[in-house]
Order: structure tokens, then C-alpha cells, then sequence
């Protein structure tokens, strides 16, 4: 399964304004370090947001910072909230012929329950800070987030 554009964005950003600072950031600042375009993390940053996943404030000495509640959060539940309705096959649109002898969609469906319950092993926590016990590079030497 391949993550979206939003999702992996979304995680860039997460990871990013986790770093210790103490200024929040900007959108223009997490534009030029994750060289994404503007108009792209206005809307995942408006997503997160109303996630509660970040916390943004406007004006001077505004920008973007972590809800540390955030932390806590599971990497699958995160991920699948920005995936949104992920279908690997559609069978019914167009209507496939072979759809009444066919187990591959709920084969995959099981997959893909299976992905997010492999990431919810782990929380936004954890894959800021691969030198705690339970961390993601103690867990796998396979980087989740292929950043």
C-alpha cells in the first residue's frame, strides 16, 4: 500500500515541528525545509488542526506547534484518518464480471486491517525518538516512513 501525497505530508509536518524549537513555525518555513509547495500544507495543516494534532496560532509570533497530546496518538489510527477510504480494488465500479467468484477484495481489505494494526505497535511518540526501548528502529530495521 502506498501512502498518499496528504498523508506524507501530514507526517513531514508532524515530524518536523516535533523537533525542539522554541519558535513555532510557519507554513512558508515548512515549505522551504520539506520543499513542499505553500498551498499544499495550508490544507493538511488545517486538517491536523481540526485533528487537534497541532496547535496553530495567528498573528505575530503565530505559526504551528505539536499538541503534545499528540504523542500518544497511534501511527495506524493516524494514518488511516489521513488516508481516508483506502479500496486496493474497486469491484463495482465499473461492475467487475468476475465479482460472485472473486475472495481477492476482502483478502485485501484483511491486508490493509493488517497494515494499520502493524503501525498502531507504535505512536507518533515513538517514531520522533528511535532512542527509547520501544522505538521503531528497535522494533524493525525497516524505516515505516519512507522519508
Amino acid at each position: 500500500m502506498q501512502l498518499n501525497k496528504f498523508t506524507d505530508y501530514a507526517l513531514r509536518i508532524l515530524i518536523t515541528i516535533a523537533q525542539t524549537r522554541q519558535a513555532p513555525y510557519t507554513i512558508a518555513e515548512l515549505a522551504d525545509c520539506l520543499y513542499v509547495p505553500a498551498n499544499h500544507l495550508v490544507k493538511i495543516v488545517h486538517f491536523m488542526a481540526k485533528q487537534h494534532w497541532i496547535i496553530t496560532t495567528r498573528g505575530k509570533g503565530g505559526g504551528i506547534r505539536l499538541n503534545p497530546d499528540a504523542l500518544s496518538i497511534r501511527l495506524g489510527d493516524l494514518v488511516k484518518i489521513l488516508q481516508g477510504e483506502v479500496n486496493i480494488v474497486e469491484c463495482n465500479n465499473p461492475p467487475c464480471v468476475l465479482r460472485s467468484k472473486c475472495g481477492l477484495k476482502s483478502i485485501l481489505d484483511q491486508a490493509v486491517d493488517q497494515f494499520y494494526l502493524s503501525l498502531n505497535a507504535y505512536t507518533l511518540g515513538q517514531v520522533l525518538d528511535t532512542s527509547t526501548p520501544n522505538s521503531v528502529a528497535e522494533h524493525s530495521p525497516i524505516s515505516l516512513l519512507n522519508l
